[in-house]
């Protein structure tokens, strides 16, 4: 029986690659977090948007009251309303997870590479993308959900993490 040999292009291997990450990223912003934690009034919090346009992000908040077993009053810190005060609304308990650990002190240990889960900090919260490439000290972050492809600085940028009852899991591209 003849071999057939099919040669595969570095870039093709590349779409390949950020195609299996895409989806992987698509199957988590589509699903809401497990309630796994009881927040109380102060606490501060990210709560994810599961808004078209917006899912994949996160945005900082601090509790301000339980309203029943599966919600909150949330007090949003960067998102505004038309009169320029901070946001509050009710947001399910599934939205609501704790701030992730700071990374600062692990940055400089460990650069950012290609096909690496990160959240990127713009238009006031945070977003869930896949680093899908790099240009000088710019790293192009490929957004799933919108299929945008944007360069940022690394100041910018945090790992992926997913929170679960037992704490911050980071994942791995």
């Amino acid at each position: 029986m003849a071999r057939i040999r099919v040669r595969v292009t570095k870039e093709q291997r590349h779409q390949s690659r950020m195609a299996e990450i895409s989806t992987s990223i698509k199957s988590i912003t589509s699903k809401k977090q497990n309630i796994t934690k009881e927040f109380k009034k102060g606490d501060e919090v990210e709560v994810a948007s599961h808004e078209d346009g917006f899912v994949g992000s996160y945005y900082t908040a601090t509790i301000l009251s339980k309203f029943d077993a599966n919600h909150y009053i949330v007090k949003y810190k960067t998102l505004l309303t038309d009169d320029e005060s901070a946001l509050q609304e009710e947001v399910t308990a599934g939205e609501v997870r704790p701030v992730p650990p700071h990374q600062d002190e692990t940055m400089s240990e460990k650069s950012f590479r290609v096909y690496d889960i990160v959240d990127v900090y713009d238009n006031d919260g945070w977003w869930f993308g896949c680093i899908s490439g790099k240009i000088g000290e710019e790293y192009y972050v490929y957004f799933p959900t919108t299929e945008d492809n944007i360069a940022y600085p690394s100041h910018v940028l945090r790992f992926h993490q997913e929170w679960c009852k037992c704490g911050w899991i980071p994942l791995m591209s």
